[in-house]
């Protein structure tokens, strides 16, 4: 993926003449300049030795710990590169006083919620993290939480310290036979159940975007989220906090649990109900939870329910604190600056990636439609978290199933393992698609990670994904000069999905799309033709092709005060079956969503949410 420094160089050349001034700082990121000085780096939080002796070979570096806003906005302007854990704000104001001396804040561990991007990005500043060193610490304290969970280890050494010796209080559960339920099973997911199966457990793990292959791979079963809450005699959370999984594990999840289940969470807090937890614990149909991680944090320690419980053990967000990951963290964020300061792309950029402005101008209608068929393709995945609802109309025959075609509405086991995007243009082979490639891949995986995907790292996180990747260039008519893309589409193999219409002849998830005037448009999803702008909220029905569902189903959404943005048919033949998909400013109700399935006609109905962000 990434380029050379020759083919950089010769890019950069090429356009530097034409560029304005603004462009030639945004584009080029990290110049040369650094080849004729060393550059000097400020480190404001306390850094790894290794970490600082690696950095002093190439820099020079100042550390000034503890710094008020006004005292590092006087020295940002006399430094190249930042280097900082999570308690300094990298705010508008820094990147301001900088007056463009600043070129890469290194964030020493994952989150980069202290750096503003949209200021750095403006700014002509790479943000740079270091997202792996810590994998093993954090699955290593999950487990750790898991064995003194299961053995009331805090509990037993808490009564000893206060002069009791009581065994019978403190009988614990075998690990060993018992089934553990892995949720995300990205880095940190796959470690866990690592050792888990060295323990003697059963692994199952929910990841409606992980490889079923690679997840086979490490003996472990992906199943729905609803199988693994009703199987598992332990529940361990690994997924990222996102608006699908905000509140997840709420009042049904906890239900659908065996009495007496026990929960870890050493991913984020807001994955957790909290209050929900404290009801399920309350009733003892959650038996122990071990958590460090919370909604808020530190916690109110007067007044959080949770934290002073005796059948809750919690650890103040411990996951990446060893010695070994705070050094790996030291080591992977100072290889990523220097890398940075050097002039080549890394691996680790959270911001905007450094491509030339002439290429960004060209594609920019392109990059817009790649990641939206990728949020698209994706939405029409099947997923437990999905805005989704499917049934059979009152006077349906058996055909109207909502599992017909070969996919599910709910529910899908495997997630998928192959993303086949395949491009007609006038330019055939000699189009460079990396960019187009990875905005599909960070229009698939973008909700799925808390990782920032871009043209640096989408390769890298698709491949610890177990996914495959494939391109497939074809030449269309034209000049081959003045338009990029004819058409282009994304095919999401091995799925389940929740919108058989959405699947193709090959039992793919498929959606196609063009840029139209400059605007990208959906042009095909499964194998009827549409024409939905790629942006903004979409309700989609499957329907007999007959008369009255227009009406119908417009009526309901009235009714329910949504309002129509724009409302398009399209049928494969007459008298068959139609999609109808309705442009929709608010999500329809529950309550409305069913209705609309007791339509005559109507097979199934879905909604997916902001196909494509606002162009930008």
């Amino acid at each position: 993926m990434a380029w050379s420094l020759a083919d950089r160089a010769v890019r950069r050349s090429a356009a530097a003449a034409r560029r304005p001034a603004a462009g030639r700082r945004c584009c080029a990121r990290v110049e040369a300049v650094y080849a004729t000085h060393r550059a000097t780096v400020l480190v404001t939080e306390k850094l790894g030795d290794a970490g600082l002796d690696r950095l002093r070979l190439t820099c020079n570096v100042e550390t000034a710990y503890g710094l008020t806003q006004e005292e590092l906005c006087a020295k940002v302007s006399l430094v190249d590169a930042l280097i900082v854990r999570s308690g300094t704000k990298v705010t508008r104001a820094v990147f301001e006083a900088s007056h463009g001396r600043l070129k890469v804040v290194g964030r020493a561990g994952v989150g980069v919620d202290n750096v503003d991007l949209a200021a750095a990005t403006e700014a002509g500043c790479l943000v740079v993290n270091a997202p792996t060193a810590n994998t093993v610490a954090a699955a290593e304290h999950g487990i750790a939480l898991l064995c003194a969970m299961a053995r009331n280890i805090p509990q037993a050494d808490a009564s000893m310290k206060a002069g009791s010796w009581d065994r019978s209080a403190y009988v614990g559960t075998s690990l060993a036979g018992k089934t553990i339920a892995v949720y995300g099973f990205g880095k940190v997911g796959s470690e866990v159940s690592r050792r888990a199966r060295g323990l003697g457990l059963t692994v199952v793990a929910y990841d409606p975007y992980a490889s079923a292959e690679k997840a086979a791979a490490q003996g472990v079963q992906l199943v729905t989220f609803d199988e693994a809450l009703q199987v598992a005699d332990f529940h361990t959370l690994h997924m990222p906090l996102t608006p699908g999984t905000k509140g997840l594990f709420n009042d049904s999840a906890f239900a659908r649990m065996k009495r007496g289940a026990r929960i870890i969470n050493v991913a984020r807090g807001g994955v957790i109900d909290e209050a929900a937890l404290l009801r399920a614990l309350e009733s003892k149909q959650v038996a122990q939870a071990a958590l460090d991680v919370f909604l808020e944090e530190p916690p109110s320690f007067e007044n959080h329910p949770l934290v002073h419980r005796p059948d809750v053990i919690c650890t103040p967000h411990l996951g990446a604190s060893t010695t070994e990951a705070q050094e790996g963290v030291a080591l992977e964020v100072v290889e990523a600056v220097v890398d940075a300061l050097a002039g080549n792309l890394s691996v680790n950029a959270v911001n905007a990636p450094m491509v030339p402005a002439e290429i960004l101008r060209e594609l920019q209608p392109y990059i817009v439609l790649a990641e939206g068929l990728g949020r698209a393709a994706v939405g029409l995945v099947s997923n437990s978290t999905s805005s989704s609802s499917s049934a059979s109309s009152s006077s349906s025959s058996s055909s109207s199933s909502s599992s017909s075609g070969g996919a599910h509405s709910q529910g899908g086991k495997g997630g998928f393992g192959d993303i086949a995007i395949t491009y007609s243009s006038p330019r055939g082979d000699d189009l460079d698609t990396r960019l187009l490639r990875a905005m599909v891949i960070k229009g698939v995986l973008e909700e799925t990670t808390t990782s920032k995907v871009n043209l640096v790292n989408a390769d890298l996180l698709a491949r610890n994904r177990g996914l495959r990747i494939t391109e497939v260039s074809i030449r269309a008519g034209g000049d081959g000069t003045s338009e990029v893309l004819t058409s282009m589409s994304v095919a999401l193999g091995t799925a389940d999905s929740k919108f058989s219409a959405a699947v193709d002849r090959t039992n793919r998830i498929y959606v196609e799309g063009r840029v139209t005037g400059g605007a990208p448009f959906l042009t095909k999803i499964g194998n009827f033709d549409v024409e939905l702008a790629v942006q903004g909220s979409v309700m989609l029905t499957r329907q007999r092709d007959q008369p009255g569902i227009v009406g119908g189903v417009g009526m309901l959404l009235s009714r329910d005060n949504v309002n129509i943005s724009f409302m398009t048919v399209s049928r494969t033949a007459k008298d068959g079956e139609a999609i109808m998909a309705i442009g929709i400013d608010s999500e329809p109700s529950p309550a409305t969503l069913e209705e609309i399935t007791r339509v005559k006609g109507v097979i199934e109905v879905t909604i997916f949410k902001e196909v494509a962000p606002p162009q930008r």
